[in-house]
Order: C-alpha cells, then sequence, then structure tokens
C-alpha cells in the first residue's frame, strides 16, 4: 500500500477497524500478526501524511509568488 494511494481519512477508519477487531480478543494469532502488521503500516502512512501537512504548513508564498518558510512573530 503506497501513501499515495490511501487519504489520510480512509487509512485512519481502517487502522480504527484494525484496534477493534484487536481489541475483541478472539482473533487468532496468526490473523492478529496480520492485522497489527497492517496497522504499522497505516499508522506509518498516516504520520507521513501528517509531517507532510506539518511542512506545506511552515511555508507561505510571498509576494513575488515564492514559498518561503512562515515565522510567527509574536507581540511583545
Amino acid at each position: 500500500m503506497k501513501n499515495e494511494d490511501i487519504s489520510f481519512e480512509e487509512a485512519m477508519n481502517k487502522l480504527e477497524e484494525i484496534v477493534s477487531k484487536l481489541e475483541e480478543g478472539d482473533v487468532p494469532l496468526e490473523k492478529a500478526i496480520n492485522y497489527y502488521q497492517d496497522g504499522m503500516n497505516l499508522s506509518k502512512i498516516c504520520g507521513d501524511k501528517l509531517k507532510h501537512v506539518q511542512e506545506k504548513m511552515t511555508q507561505i508564498m510571498n509576494e513575488q509568488g515564492e514559498v518561503v518558510p512562515f515565522d510567527i512573530q509574536e507581540e511583545e
């Protein structure tokens, strides 16, 4: 599963489904291991997508159309 193939929301929904199945406790061991691996993959996808958004949020386009870091200046 590639990061581009699934949205953040889809990955989160699938991850929540996996967590629910594992919390039920009656999943056979081999299937639980597969769920765990799928969950870790989905968790990485969500983390990567959040990191990408965070990086975008720290940049802003200036008047010349250049993308520059966005610094929040607090009032003194």
